[in-house]
């Protein structure tokens, strides 16, 4: 999105967009967890899977991921981008920065830690910094705030318009929809970071988590107790086709038998909510037709599917 694809040189092992780029550019990292998300080993389930063998390795003070120091040194990089909000999630930053060190001469290294909508615009810029591309950046940034307002624009418009024809001066139509994100099926993870800010540019209430915060795992009894009106199980890592079978393989428990009187949709979480760069908007998007799809439309069913 900033014009500077031809500058990547390596990617990681989970790096998938664009595809293009995923497919013609070598991977610099690997991890040892074998319960992967790929089309041919995932299933429902493999949720509980991966966080055993994450639990495993972390109990045995084991690496999460290898960075392939002998390709990163061929490559010759002038800039690493790395993250600091995640262990579990991407590489750790101590492990990027001692590599960085080691080479001759050492890459800058640029650190994406934001946790919030304007901590990942701030990301983005600073990325387009670093690769000398500040004017790319504010354009990338300003367009993706467009987007936004646009959004508030539109269902402040309709609630208006519903108010007026309600001739109920001042008053909104409805309550907000009562909105929880699911973001790990087993153990149940409520969305956190940028994800209430999401909710909350699409006209929901997160009823979950704090914009900010890390995400935090939550009983079953818990979240149903947080009365939401509309469920999205959104796992980390997962399409929205793996996502809608992790949703169906929920909901078939009885512990989540009263989700079954909800809206429940599954989302692309890979693309639109846990990884912290433009397409969170998309995400936003989303979730607004999802919630008011008489004002958007419906969702792209490559991003989003209605469960119940």
């Amino acid at each position: 999105m900033l014009g500077a694809e031809s500058m990547v040189v390596g990617i990681t092992h989970e790096c998938d967009y664009p595809a293009h780029i995923a497919r013609t550019r070598p991977h610099v990292t690997g991890t040892p967890i074998s319960a992967t998300l790929t089309t041919s080993a995932w299933s429902p389930g493999s949720a509980a899977a991966i966080d055993a063998q994450v639990r495993e390795l972390a109990h045995q003070g084991a690496s999460l991921f290898h960075l392939d120091v002998g390709r990163i040194t061929s490559l010759a990089p002038t800039v690493f981008l790395t993250q600091a909000l995640c262990d579990v999630c991407a590489v750790d930053e101590r492990d990027v920065r001692s590599i960085a060190a080691s080479l001759q001469p050492p890459p800058t290294v640029v650190t994406l830690d934001g946790t919030t909508v304007e901590g990942v615009f701030r990301d983005i810029q600073t990325v387009a910094n670093a690769l000398g591309l500040s004017s790319d950046g504010e354009e990338l940034v300003d367009g993706l705030r467009v987007r936004l307002r646009r959004v508030r624009e539109r269902l402040a418009s309709a609630n208006a318009a519903a108010d007026a024809g309600a001739g109920v001066a001042g008053q909104p139509t409805r309550p907000l929809p009562r909105v929880a994100v699911v973001e790990w099926s087993e153990p149940v993870y409520a969305a956190g970071h940028w994800v209430p800010e999401l909710v909350a540019y699409a006209g929901g209430v997160d009823v979950l988590a704090e914009p900010g915060k890390h995400s935090t795992v939550r009983a079953v009894e818990e979240i149903a107790a947080a009365k939401p009106d509309v469920l999205f199980i959104a796992p980390c890592g997962y399409s929205v086709a793996q996502a809608a079978d992790e949703a169906a393989d929920l909901l078939a428990h009885p512990e989540w038998a009263w989700a079954r009187q909800l809206p429940v949709w599954a989302l692309d979480a890979n693309g639109l909510m846990t990884r912290p760069g433009p397409r969170i908007v998309d995400g936003v998007e989303t979730l607004a037709s999802a919630l008011y799809p008489e004002v958007f439309g419906p969702p792209n069913p490559s991003k989003a599917k209605r469960i119940i």
